[in-house]
């Protein structure tokens, strides 16, 4: 089993910068892809953008070249570097993974506001 437990969201004006972390805990040897995904009222949960173990990334179009995932594998820690915020960018960010016998598993989510 792994656990996800994400921090870093908050208030910021439009323009402004945060970034998010996502920390893993229990069986990490199995993790394999880890993604975020975001989500407001009303509307299904989207991809954000993803990581594959090996480091290969992918963004959602809303969201190249303003925000960066990366992840450290000695750390069990991912991350999202966000600028250039929008107020569109508002939602509850949750932190995923898969793992090797293809389970899901999400955190509680960090709320991300940003104002205009």
């Amino acid at each position: 089993q792994v656990q996800l437990v994400e921090s870093g969201g908050g208030l910021v004006q439009a323009g402004g910068s945060l970034r998010l972390s996502c920390a893993a805990s229990g069986i990490i040897s199995l993790i394999n892809n880890m993604g975020w995904y975001r989500q407001t009222p009303g509307k299904q949960r989207e991809l954000v953008a993803g990581i594959t173990k090996a480091g290969s990334r992918n963004y959602s179009d809303s969201v190249k070249g303003r925000f960066t995932i990366s992840r450290d594998n000695t750390k069990n820690t991912m991350y999202l570097q966000m600028n250039s915020l929008k107020p569109e960018d508002t939602a509850v960010y949750y932190c995923n993974a898969d793992d090797i016998f293809h389970r899901n598993y999400w955190g509680q989510g960090t709320q991300v506001t940003v104002s205009s």
